[in-house]
């Protein structure tokens, strides 16, 4: 089944920030972008778009995808700033930031965030990044104070041979997420150096609330031509609206209206399939343009609650930066010696929509290891082990022993 309401947090209901639901009032700020941060935006959203479109033309296991650009995009972001060469052009590309400079990047950026902080204070969204290395890998200064400085980022050295290391970066990833993604790391390997992780929480009220003795069991008619019996809430409501020869739209507001679902019904002789084809800025501009205020809609929304994972590299390489992900990545702003590349690009995404609103999160990571030659040595004796003590001049060996049982007699 392919859920018919997947577009909803393509792009609008993540573009949001913390704040306290309990305390709201009726101000509202606006954001004043400047002229890079706006095209920076521009570039988001365009990423966005190619982003969604490859992941639906790659899934085929998930019938609900759901994915958010602006996570994707800080993560590789905080990446980026440890690219040189055709690396760091290439994901400038994907990233459709081509043409900007890493200051101005890094900049607009921090700019857009800091400038989503003061928006309705009904809406709750909060956005979290962090860096974790292997304990005693060498990181370049710079890297760090500039992930520090521009995207607020948590920068920690652990012991990645210590089952704590996995404890801390979950543990991280479930409390910025308030426990809707627990985990996002299953294993650490010898070979991996480096997390970079962002995260984000939404949580949004709907301006006008379903009522929960409306909401009725009726069917939903998936494409392969069954009928699943399902939860609808239903109300009627004056919203704004579209509809065009290849979908009917409404336009769901959260809180003040800052904040708004986007729900895109295909007309019944099209398929989604037709709309993602048609992702793009200037198809998005057109059909928020066409949006109008019509009165006594009869609004029937299905519940619905999932999860939805996926690794990228694929996705991310066709969209032009496979370059990152062999041994010819160029990370040296990462560390001076090079040898590293992005061993992984992970997605994980959760949403719940029910009568009272939205909950969705999402948590990103890219995983960076060493290409052939490892930058750093480890010895574990963890095993029973033979041992000698010599004298350095004459290198007479003085004792020769083994432990097979370590306990101090």
């Amino acid at each position: 089944m392919k859920l018919k309401f997947i577009f909803s947090l393509i792009l609008a209901s993540f573009f949001v920030f913390g704040c306290d639901l309990a305390n709201s009032n009726d101000e509202i700020d606006e954001i004043k972008l400047t002229e890079k941060t706006a095209q920076l935006l521009e570039a988001e959203n365009s990423f966005g778009f190619e982003l969604f479109q490859n992941i639906y033309a790659f899934e085929t296991q998930s019938d609900n995808i759901m994915v958010s650009p602006l996570s994707v995009s800080l993560a590789l972001a905080m990446t980026y700033n440890g690219a040189n060469g055709e690396t760091k052009t290439a994901m400038e590309k994907t990233l459709k930031v081509y043409g900007l400079t890493s200051e101005a990047i890094n900049t607009s950026y921090q700019t857009l965030v800091d400038g989503l902080k003061s928006l309705d204070k009904k809406v709750l969204l909060e956005i979290a990044n962090a860096i974790y290395y292997r304990e005693g890998f060498d990181v370049e200064q710079d890297f760090i104070s500039t992930n520090k400085e521009y995207y607020n980022a948590e920068v920690d050295a652990l012991d990645f041979s210590s089952p704590n290391a996995l404890e801390t970066i979950n543990g991280w990833v479930a409390e910025k997420t308030h426990d809707k993604i627990d985990k996002i790391l299953d294993e650490i390997s010898p070979e991996q150096v480096m997390f970079l992780i962002n995260a984000i929480y939404f949580k949004g009220m709907w301006a006008s609330e379903f009522d929960k003795d409306k909401t009725t069991e009726d069917p939903f008619y998936p494409d392969s031509g069954s009928t699943i019996q399902t939860d609808f809430m239903n109300q009627t409501q004056t919203v704004e609206m579209a509809s065009n020869d290849l979908f009917s739209a409404i336009q769901l507001p959260y809180g003040k209206g800052k904040y708004n679902m986007f729900v895109f019904l295909p007309e019944t002789d099209k398929t989604l399939q037709d709309i993602v084809d048609k992702l793009d800025k200037d198809n998005w501009e057109t059909w928020m343009q066409s949006f109008a205020e019509t009165e006594d809609v009869i609004i029937s929304l299905p519940k619905f609650k999932y999860k939805y994972e996926i690794k990228l590299n694929d996705v991310l390489s066709e969209m032009g930066m496979g370059v990152a992900f062999t041994d010819a990545a160029d990370f040296t702003g990462i560390n001076k010696n090079g040898q590293l590349k992005i061993d992984f690009v992970k997605h994980k995404t959760f949403i719940e929509v029910n009568e009272e609103g939205t909950e969705a999160a999402a948590v990103t990571v890219v995983g960076v290891e060493t290409t052939s030659v490892p930058l750093f040595v480890e010895f574990n004796a963890n095993r029973p082990f033979f041992y000698a003590i010599t004298e350095k001049d004459t290198g007479a060996i003085l004792f020769m022993g083994t432990v097979k049982n370590p306990v101090y007699e």
